[in-house]
């Protein structure tokens, strides 16, 4: 575990006194103090986290990651295992939703293969970083060994840190995996203490009755691999996915790099919280990017202490919302970066102890 060992010693908790200086730079803009609101605490942790008071955000990426799920054999999704391998060609010819709203927020994408089953075209210009053909059945057994775990999470570092050489200074979680909202809800169930019940939704568009087969297929997975909570590398290997623990690299090898993340949804959380467990210091580099209307989601930005950016009632994933909220990003340090101070306009400041009323 030498890569993920060294990755999570270079994570180090945020310089404070950058924190304070971008502080005084937003007071001098001509605004009143914290008048834009979230906008000026984005830009003040972006400064911390590149120590840097100007700092660049114009290289941004949406790292997409796929990979395939046993579980579908027990009839959790309602979309067969077969579109994952699909969408995959759908997000190198351009024509997803997170190639749309990429695009539309300045963001290139990055498609990684963590584990979708068969194999693709070389000629694909997708990253190769397949740890097996899909995970297994973890109703029947663990989704993965405890080596397949480990080396999703390093194969995430090992994605990011090749990005970060062609260009990174933002990134964004992205996910494909037909069935991946069924671990994602089992890791959050088993993470933080819950029942199924409380942290599993209807994915891509469950019914009623095929909701509570989804709650009961959980409940057996965790019941027959008895994941330990105090182990997170245990839990992946039992009931997560490789898309899952390739995003927990993602978020560990970003971290310490200095680079921002903006987290998608429920499957980009799961793979968060994961990185959190493994490195309580990476939720000072985490951003998420919307409130997904996956309940497990929202359970796991609360233990962190996050809050999301963006409420739009979205739940598709790829990387959609992070897509979105890179447009927030952009704002902040355009504000940070652009806006005139009293002094440089020439504009009065607030007058102090007159007893006038704005």
């Amino acid at each position: 575990m030498h890569v993920l060992e060294k990755t999570i010693r270079s994570i180090k908790p945020l310089d404070k006194s950058y924190l304070e200086l971008a502080q005084k730079r937003l007071d001098s803009l001509t605004k009143p103090p914290g008048s834009l609101g979230q906008l000026e605490e984005i830009a003040k942790r972006i400064v911390a986290i590149k120590e840097d008071l100007r700092p660049a955000v114009a290289e941004k990426v949406i790292i997409t990651m796929a990979g395939d799920h046993g579980i579908t054999e027990e009839g959790v999704s309602a979309y067969p295992q077969e579109v994952t391998r699909q969408m995959v060609y759908t997000f190198v010819r351009g024509g997803a939703a997170i190639n749309v709203l990429a695009r539309h927020s300045g963001a290139r994408v990055e498609v990684v293969d963590m584990g979708v089953a068969g194999e693709f075209e070389r000629a694909l210009p997708i990253s190769r970083r397949k740890v097996a053909s899909g995970t297994k059945n973890f109703a029947k057994g663990p989704a993965m060994t405890r080596a397949e775990a480990i080396h999703a999470i390093e194969n995430g570092i090992a994605a990011v840190t090749e990005i970060k050489e062609a260009g990174l200074d933002v990134v964004g979680t992205g996910d494909m995996g037909i069935g991946n909202t069924t671990p994602s809800s089992a890791m959050a169930a088993v993470f933080l203490g819950l029942t199924v019940r409380e942290v599993t939704g209807k994915g891509a568009g469950l019914d009623d009755e095929a909701l509570l087969h989804k709650i009961r297929i959980i409940e057996k997975g965790i019941a027959v691999n008895k994941p330990d909570p105090d182990d997170p590398i245990d839990v992946l290997s039992k009931v997560g996915g490789f898309e899952i623990g390739g995003i927990a690299g993602v978020v560990l090898g970003a971290a310490s790099l200095r680079i921002p993340i903006l987290v998608d949804g429920l499957i980009s959380t799961a793979g968060a919280f994961l990185a959190y467990r493994l490195c309580p210091a990476v939720k000072e580099y985490l951003f998420s990017a919307h409130s997904s209307v996956e309940a497990g989601q929202g359970k796991m930005l609360a233990k962190m202490g996050l809050s999301p950016l963006l409420h739009l009632n979205m739940r598709l994933g790829e990387g959609t919302g992070a897509a979105l909220a890179m447009g927030l990003i952009d704002a902040s340090i355009k504000i940070l970066n652009e806006m005139a101070t009293f002094e440089s306009a020439g504009v009065s400041e607030k007058a102090e102890n007159t007893g006038a009323r704005a």
